[in-house]
């Protein structure tokens, strides 16, 4: 077993720690959010994760009838034909606000009265063609705006991030090329400018962290720089070679390499900068995994590299939406089983996995960090030194490969003078694991209301228990497995 030995430079002066991962969390649908279930789930992270805005794509889909027919029409053919309808939109929106978290404005996909083509997108069948009359669907996007504006006022949407679009660079969301993906960028823009020209609007929202040059270089020539650039990237995309910015190790410029995310991201930032470009990025999408399935998600290794990710990368970004909240989803299908590797960082019945428990412990730390130093110390087996208010340390600790194993670590933190007596929290494959409770129960797919009940019961942040670890000599020690994540604070 060996020893991970660190040794925070409590008296440094510290640097700036942004918490960028807290405000925007994501929702799959847009059509999601008429549920009740899904609601609690955002009212869960609002007061748990600080979350203040959701994302979901999706606003302008059929299902949500924006633009549907007239039931006059059965008796009064004259009202034959669609028309728009910001019903179901509006009900989503008031209930959003109604719990604190705004809307991001997400103008996909294509209602089909107006669409061009037949490619669709997902079980909802969205229309993912651009538009068959630009003025059309310009005159649409502003109507949809000044819809918003009349209802809730100018002070209230101007805080609302615009989002144009979804991954144009990915057939399964945009039947165009880029060329035209840029047509459709430049009315959409300018159809919401025309607005209002304080309102928000961001993109090219692209897989890969693609695109994001082009998309400032076209916007400069055109008049429609983005107001905040917004990129996608998961740590398995195809590494893309010269599509993908990247910065640091060439051996990590690899989807096996547990830092490739985090590489893209700063990769991402310096492109940025060396185009002079200082506005705000949004990383609304990003996570480990972009595979629907993936049992890895709902482990402590992903608690560990999600911690380890903001800690190498969180201060390239403004925003960071980890992909995704709620296991209420359904691209390619709906899961039956009550943990079946989703995407979300809740169950379908609002259970806290390990990842959630890992942002909750990051939410913690504090806004002024200083250096950690050590032996043994590692990209992957490190740790996070905060020092404002109380004094803490997150250590995070993965082995490269989640299929190998490996084993535990001794830790030892140096600790401040009168330090006090610590508390800690770990998140491992017993500790503020909700699965291995589950599996406890033989992993029923379908929970009875009493197993539900028993598993939220103890489903919040438990503490270690103080026999767990010791004090001595000035260190906090404690044996940790691997994956696992810890949190001390004294």
């Amino acid at each position: 077993m060996t020893d991970l030995i660190l040794r925070p430079q409590w008296a440094d002066t510290p640097d700036t720690f942004r918490h960028s991962w807290e405000g925007q969390v994501n929702i799959d649908q847009f059509r999601w959010m008429v549920r009740k279930d899904c609601l609690e789930h955002l009212a869960m992270a609002r007061d748990e994760l600080n979350a203040d805005k959701v994302r979901a794509v999706g606003m302008y889909c059929d299902e949500l009838r924006v633009v549907a027919g007239d039931p006059r029409a059965f008796r009064e053919p004259e009202r034959k034909g669609p028309r728009t309808n910001w019903q179901v939109v509006d009900y989503i929106i008031d209930e959003l606000l109604d719990i604190g978290i705004k809307p991001m404005f997400t103008t996909s996909f294509m209602p089909t009265t107006f669409a061009s083509g037949t490619a669709t997108t997902f079980t909802t069948k969205s229309n993912v063609t651009p538009p068959v009359d630009y003025h059309q669907w310009g005159k649409f996007v502003e109507d949809s705006v000044r819809h918003q504006i009349n209802r809730y006022g100018i002070s209230e949407v101007r805080s609302w991030l615009f989002e144009v679009w979804n991954e144009p660079n990915l057939p399964n969301f945009w039947g165009s090329d880029k060329a035209g993906f840029w047509e459709l960028w430049d009315h959409t823009y300018r159809a919401i400018k025309n607005v209002d020209a304080d309102l928000i609007v961001g993109g090219p929202s692209t897989g890969r962290a693609e695109w994001v040059a082009e998309q400032v270089e076209h916007g400069r020539a055109n008049g429609t720089e983005p107001d905040y650039v917004i990129t996608h990237i998961y740590n398995n995309d195809s590494e893309s070679g010269a599509l993908s910015p990247f910065a640091g190790p060439q051996e990590d410029k690899i989807n096996k390499s547990p830092f490739y995310a985090a590489g893209v991201i700063k990769g991402t930032r310096e492109l940025l900068d060396s185009m002079g470009y200082t506005k705000p990025i949004q990383w609304n999408e990003w996570g480990r995994s972009w595979f629907p399935s993936d049992a890895v998600r709902e482990s402590a290794y992903e608690a560990a590299w999600v911690c380890m990710t903001m800690s190498e990368a969180s201060q390239y970004g403004d925003e960071f939406g980890y992909w995704n909240l709620s296991d209420i989803y359904d691209q390619c299908g709906y899961g039956n089983e009550t943990f079946h590797g989703n995407y979300g960082m809740l169950s379908l019945q609002g259970l806290r996995k390990p990842q959630y428990q890992a942002f909750r412990l990051l939410s913690r730390l504090g806004t002024q960090r200083v250096a950690v130093q050590g032996d043994g110390l590692a990209t992957n087996h490190n740790a996070i030194a905060t020092v404002d208010g109380r004094k803490q340390v997150l250590v995070y600790n993965l082995q490269k490969d989640p299929a190998e194993a490996e084993d535990a670590v001794n830790v030892r933190i140096a600790l401040p003078q009168n330090a006090g007596t610590p508390e800690a929290w770990m998140i491992d494959v017993s500790n503020n694991n909700i699965l291995t409770t589950w599996r406890g129960m033989g992993s029923p797919a379908y929970l009875t209301r009493d197993q539900r009940a028993q598993l939220q019961a103890s489903n919040g942040l438990q503490r270690l228990d103080a026999s767990a670890f010791s004090v001595t000599d000035g260190e906090f020690r404690c044996t940790v497995p691997t994956p696992s994540v810890l949190l001390v604070e004294l």
